[in-house]
């Protein structure tokens, strides 16, 4: 079995973060383990507060998984702090995995990265992407430029590809009309559509996403196969989403098994 690393925050709601990565390596057939590099006291409706691991314990949590299991790919996703990310990305630059995805996640009722950490952002943390996955609002904040239409979008992933990040996927569920994402890959754009879903049950979409892309990479797919896959998976997560808790609920992570069991 192929195998998925998660470098994040720790969603105790369970819809978002750490939990929701580990449900969608599962659910997408690879074997999932976790960094966590905050704590997060969060749920449906609000963000209460943030705690962050130290340093050296970020740095030996990741030392623990690469000394001793072979890691198919890396999915990054809430670094609050530029400390957080200097030890994730030293550790990254050691280790050199094949695939990182990094899902800059910045804010989610409430903010998840302090604002003095953009600069480390952008230079330390999006050079080691193999894939970033910004939604609107964060390409926004990474471009400082505002992004109104399609155009806009490409521009933008022009702009955050000039800084170092392989290839880069932009979300465009901020948008209006149908969710249509774009990947560049430094040539070429390429769209993915789906129909809107009208829910507001959408708690840890993005974290969702990217660990499905980042399993998909781990199993051996394309990126533009594995981002196509990832986002059949999502748009089904949404579809079938959860009514859990007051706020907005999360997605359905395993709405094909609890359908159909498993497939022996």
């Amino acid at each position: 079995m192929k195998t998925a690393l998660t470098i994040a925050g720790s969603d105790c709601s369970g819809g978002a973060g750490i939990q929701a990565d580990l449900k969608t390596f599962s659910a997408n057939g690879v074997f999932g383990m976790s960094v966590i590099v905050s704590v997060v006291a969060e749920n449906t409706s609000r963000v209460i507060s943030v705690e962050d691991i130290s340093p050296e314990m970020i740095k030996n949590q990741i030392d623990a998984v690469f000394e001793d299991i072979e890691v198919d790919a890396v999915k990054v996703g809430m670094l609050s702090s530029e400390i957080c990310m200097k030890a994730v990305a030293e550790k990254l630059r050691q280790y050199k995995p094949k695939y990182t995805v990094i899902d800059p996640v910045m804010v989610a009722k409430g903010a998840l990265m302090k604002p003095e950490a953009l600069e480390a952002l952008q230079t330390e943390v999006i050079p080691l992407a193999y894939v970033l996955t910004p939604n609107i609002p964060e390409a926004e904040t990474i471009t400082e430029m505002s992004i109104e239409s399609q155009e806009d979008v490409q521009e933008a992933a022009k702009k955050i590809y000039s800084l170092g990040a392989k290839n880069v996927l932009i979300k465009g569920g901020h948008l209006s009309g149908d969710a249509i994402d774009l990947l560049y890959d430094g040539k070429s754009f390429y769209t993915f559509t789906t129909e809107r879903i009208n829910t507001k049950n959408t708690h840890g979409t993005g974290c969702t996403f990217s660990s499905a892309i980042a399993a998909n990479l781990a199993n051996g797919l394309t990126l533009n196969k594995a981002v196509e896959k990832a986002k059949a998976y999502i748009t089904t997560a949404i579809e079938h989403s959860l009514q859990i808790g007051k706020g907005h609920g999360p997605t359905n992570h395993f709405y094909e098994l609890y359908m159909k069991g498993l497939q022996l």
